[in-house]
């Protein structure tokens, strides 16, 4: 292996990780559907694993295209910014959507009480929530859908940081060189997402959470709209 080529692994091992750690929307949205959901450690793994693998595939089949038809890098660069606006944009809608619902949710299980004279003025109350009344179909399958919602939204959120170092080898032929480079930052990344997710996981495990149970959907739901706005606005 050349030296420039050793030179772009290590760029792609180090892009690859600081890319994902730096950006949220990598791994908040599944530590807290995770715990909102009640998912094992099993299941978060292989969503995470799979949302990772949509997002770093989409990036590299985009840019191998791109290569074969002789896009230039700044093109292929934009078509990358158009597609991490279509996945903030969708982050925020679902962040929102969950939100809005679990809040719904929330507000159906808040218990009251109710009086009632009964003949001869004795009063009888009693104590009841609509947890069971109101529950619309659209709001289930949003619900039941999100590990392939999520899915939708990595397959649209771009790798803008592999686009340059894998045009690099492409552009000197160097093709053992391209694959080398997208190989080393889909692994990094991936495992880097899974890293901290399964850490967050674990360690939210071990503390007492059930005081804040209830709000466990509602906290997801924010979370989710606060990783879309920073996509979308703070460029994370």
């Amino acid at each position: 292996m050349d030296s420039s080529i050793s030179l772009l692994a290590v760029t792609a091992v180090s892009l690859g990780f600081l890319h994902t750690l730096f950006g949220p929307d990598h791994y908040l949205p599944f530590i807290v559907l995770s715990q909102a959901r009640k998912w094992s450690v099993r299941k978060t793994m292989v969503i995470t694993f799979l949302c990772g693998l949509g997002h770093v595939l989409s990036s590299v089949i985009l840019g191998i295209l791109g290569i074969a038809v002789g896009i230039s890098l700044n093109k292929l660069v934009s078509v990358e910014s158009f597609r991490g606006n279509i996945a903030g944009w969708l982050f925020i809608a679902f962040g929102l959507v969950y939100l809005v619902i679990s809040l719904r949710n929330l507000a159906r299980k808040k218990t009251h009480t109710h009086g009632h004279f009964h003949p001869g003025g004795n009063l009888h109350e009693h104590t009841h929530d609509h947890s069971g009344e109101h529950v619309h179909i659209h709001e289930e399958e949003v619900v039941s859908t999100t590990p392939w919602i999520l899915f939708l939204i990595f397959v649209f959120g771009p790798c803008e940081p592999l686009i340059p170092v894998l045009m690099y080898p492409a552009a000197e032929n160097n093709i053992p060189g391209a694959v080398l480079v997208a190989v080393l930052f889909s692994i990094v990344t991936i495992a880097t997402m899974m890293s901290i997710v399964l850490i967050f996981r674990l360690g939210l495990s071990k503390i007492n959470l059930k005081p804040v149970e209830k709000y466990n959907h509602v906290i997801a739901g924010g979370i989710i709209l606060f990783s879309g706005i920073a996509i979308q606005f703070l460029g994370l």
